[in-house]
């Protein structure tokens, strides 16, 4: 019952269980000594021949504080001793006759007459990772309850066992879907409306997750869509008019018109245009509404980007937008399309070639925002408290500032900072010191996240990683001048949230990924003063030393065999120092602590040697000895008078050519 907005173990007055089986009854009994029961349900027919009953339950106040729960909860029963697929079906079929305000989306309870239904649940949801929290019971679990906890600890085990904030995959479903709504509401509008758009993102900030979340709301209405993967190669090796027959196949298959389309053949360059706007009439005809096109990965058949050559170097991207724009001009409320992808170069581009760009400024492009700290705190608050950890309340501004309120990033930071805490010691609060050990360990541990964010601009927009590199290091002329001359390129960076513009000034939204551009780029920075250059020639060399010693020490020795290896080492030192080392065994040679081996030496093992170790090299011997002989002079006891800028610059050009080769073989 509920007194005084709070909720107590019970059954409701009105609750009526005339149609549930004894069995039903003795479970339903048990749930109301620990939950309130509110709404006895109905039978559900699902298939051939299955039926199942449910129950709403309202949880007490210990599972408000446990788990986070305060909305009404589906208990489903299942009267099979196998589990079948179908069962999940049953909570989606009563969520949806319930008002959503009420109910748990993320936590169900099942109740099986599967003796082994623990096991059964794991095996059917293993490959479902956005499945809700499943708490299952047997019918006999429940007939013979004597642990007074027994309720607590199996929602302690599936809520404090699970990682609810480790998601790799675009989500599909709304369950664990945060943010974005505004956004997704806006699309659907302008669509609706008969005006195309844009979006636009770095990689895993949420634009898969976003397509999705637009095509599950137009669904709902009743709405036609169709998403382009541009980048299957099934569609994106294909010339322009083969991908227009790829486009209609497609939307003819996943809206299941069943309309009678040419073969691909007769969709001839001449012929194309015509058959295309033909399907779109006949899909209008049957569907009654526009269709909505949805261009996922544009940058798959964009120029200068796409795989392709007939899309990155020719005209087939300009041929392919006329024949699509062409149609959406001359027929009213026929299509509306939505390109998503990384970069809006593809609309701020003029001509292809000597063809005009069909959606050149087409529409201005929207930018996938960051989540604020309202946001951030819903995520995290709800998926955190569900697993027994909560955050202290300052924490939701501060990750939400550390990490631009990247999602993907935020919830992998959560994630290891749960990681930290065992089932044992939850419900557990987690303050700013273990926040920031999480937060350190994150960065320095798991920059393969940051790399796969910023790969696509390292690959793809080189310029704009350039400029992000020369902020990062203080290079702040070198930058205002490029961002001068490229206001787009500030544009992108300011729209995917990387950078924040201050009256005149730019500076990192994200303090992660300016930490990791400076340890890709260290040595990238300007070097004002010659203590500056002194000690990055100093680092560097010493580190490149380190490993050529190793890569001469197995290569030598795996080719010539340590006798002989030792022999050739030995020559190359000549004189007082081959007698001194010659008792030396070959490893030990290598060994700074025992052998006084320099690094003019390992140049000239090198270059003497140069049949065994052409193949570590992407360069030529006279190159490769060349460069080794400038960083060896390049030390500060060579010099009798500063190095100058062009000494220094020369400097890094050989050593980032050498430390390019030795990465990939040492």
């Amino acid at each position: 019952m509920t007194t005084n907005g709070k909720v107590y173990p019970g059954k409701h007055i009105l609750f009526k269980d005339a149609h549930f089986t004894e069995s039903e009854k003795i479970a339903i009994e048990s749930l109301s000594k620990e939950f309130y029961v509110t709404n006895g349900g109905e039978k559900i027919k699902l298939g051939y021949n299955s039926e199942y009953k449910y129950i709403i339950i309202s949880p007490t106040e210990i599972y408000g504080d446990m788990f986070n729960l305060d909305r009404e909860i589906i208990v489903v029963f299942s009267p099979y001793e196998t589990i079948q697929a179908r069962t999940l079906d049953v909570f989606e079929y009563v969520a949806k006759k319930h008002s959503s305000l009420r109910i748990e989306k993320i936590c169900n309870v099942l109740v099986s007459a599967d003796e082994n239904i623990e096991n059964s649940i794991s095996d059917l949801i293993k490959n479902e990772p956005e499945t809700q929290v499943i708490i299952p019971f047997s019918y006999n679990e429940l007939s013979n309850i004597k642990d007074s906890f027994f309720f607590r600890n199996r929602f302690r085990k599936y809520f404090y066992t699970r990682d609810l904030f480790a998601f790799e995959a675009p989500l599909k479903k709304d369950i664990y879907f945060f943010g974005r709504a505004d956004l997704i509401q806006e699309l659907i509008n302008r669509l609706k409306s008969g005006e195309n758009a844009g979006v636009f993102g770095l990689r895993k900030t949420g634009k898969t997750s976003l397509i999705n979340g637009i095509v599950r709301n137009l669904s709902k209405e009743g709405i036609s869509s169709g998403v382009i993967d541009c980048q299957d190669t099934a569609f994106n090796q294909r010339s322009w008019n083969e991908a227009l027959h790829h486009m209609c196949k497609t939307i003819n298959e996943t809206l299941k018109l069943n309309i009678e389309l040419p073969n691909e053949e007769e969709f001839s360059n001449k012929n194309a245009s015509p058959l295309t706007e033909s399907f779109f009439k006949s899909c209008k005809r049957i569907t009654n509404t526009p269709v909505f096109i949805i261009f996922d990965e544009i940058e798959n058949i964009s120029r200068n980007t796409a795989p392709a050559s007939n899309w990155c170097n020719e005209k087939d991207f300009a041929l392919f937008w006329q024949t699509i724009r062409s149609i959406f001009q001359r027929n009213s409320n026929l299509i509306a399309y939505l390109i998503v992808g990384t970069n809006p170069t593809c609309i701020e581009t003029p001509k292809i070639d000597n063809v005009d760009n069909p959606i050149f400024n087409h529409f201005n492009p929207y930018y996938i925002p960051g989540f604020d700290v309202k946001d951030t705190r819903e995520m995290t608050r709800k998926l955190g408290k569900r697993m027994g950890i909560q955050f202290d309340e300052s924490l939701y501004a501060k990750l939400t500032e550390d990490f631009g309120g990247h999602p993907f990033l935020m919830r992998h930071v959560c994630s290891l900072i749960a990681k930290e805490v065992t089932e044992q010691e939850r419900p557990v609060e987690v303050g700013r010191i273990a926040y920031k050990q999480g937060r350190d360990k994150f960065i320095s541990d798991h920059s393969s996240y940051l790399e796969m964010i910023m790969g696509v601009l390292k690959e793809s927009y080189p310029d704009e990683y350039d400029m992000l590199t020369m902020l990062a290091n203080d290079d702040i002329d070198n930058f205002l001048a490029f961002a001068a001359s490229h206001p787009s390129y500030t544009s992108h960076l300011v729209g995917y949230g990387i950078l924040k513009k201050e009256r005149e000034s730019y500076d990192f939204n994200i303090d992660s990924i300016k930490d990791y551009i400076i340890r890709q780029s260290k040595y990238k920075k300007i070097c004002h003063s010659q203590d500056e250059m002194w000690d990055e020639i100093s680092k560097r060399r010493n580190s490149a030393e380190v490993k050529l010693r190793k890569l001469i020490k197995i290569l030598l020795k795996a080719n010539l065999g340590a006798t002989k290896a030792k022999e050739e080492v030995l020559n190359i030192f000549g004189g007082k120092r081959k007698n001194e080392l010659s008792c030396l065994s070959y490893d030990e040679l290598f060994n700074a602590s025992k052998s006084e081996i320099y690094f003019s030496d390992l140049s000239k093992i090198i270059s003497k040697h140069w049949n065994i170790f052409s193949n570590s090299f992407d360069k030529t011997r006279q190159d490769a000895f060349r460069q080794l002989e400038f960083i060896n002079t390049s030390r500060h006891d060579a010099h009798a008078k500063d190095i100058t800028k062009e000494q220094f610059a020369y400097f890094r050009l050989c050593m980032e050519s050498i430390e390019h080769d030795l990465e990939g073989a040492v």
